[in-house]
């Protein structure tokens, strides 16, 4: 294109300092996700972080949550409830807990 101009190249010490700032900024959303990992798994909270540990822990509480639904299904079912009853029973209670979540944040926000 005729009228327009090359934008000049960057120097060196300025794509240094981009992959600076572009490394720091994905540290800092990795050490967020840890940071919330923390929040939510009941037996990292008000422990060090460890990430080893937190994934650790943080599998062991998916899992435990897992079985936990696996058993309220089973309850569910053999009180008569079908499979389609109850998983939308659980996509509500969960779109549900993600509101009651999104209004705490916004909450603490303030």
């Amino acid at each position: 294109s005729g009228n327009q101009q090359a934008k000049p190249r960057l120097t060196e010490e300025e794509k240094r300092q981009n992959h600076i700032a572009s490394e720091k900024k994905r540290r800092d959303a990795i050490r967020a996700g840890f940071d919330s990992l923390c929040d939510i798994v009941p037996t990292m909270k008000g422990q060090g972080r460890s990430e080893a540990v937190v994934l650790g822990k943080t599998v062991e509480f998916v899992e435990l949550q897992l079985a936990f639904q696996e058993s309220l299904k089973e309850i569910a079912l053999s009180n008569g409830w079908s499979e389609d009853k109850f998983k939308q029973f659980y996509l509500d209670a969960e779109k549900e807990s993600k509101e009651k979540q999104k209004t705490t944040a916004a909450g603490q926000a303030r």
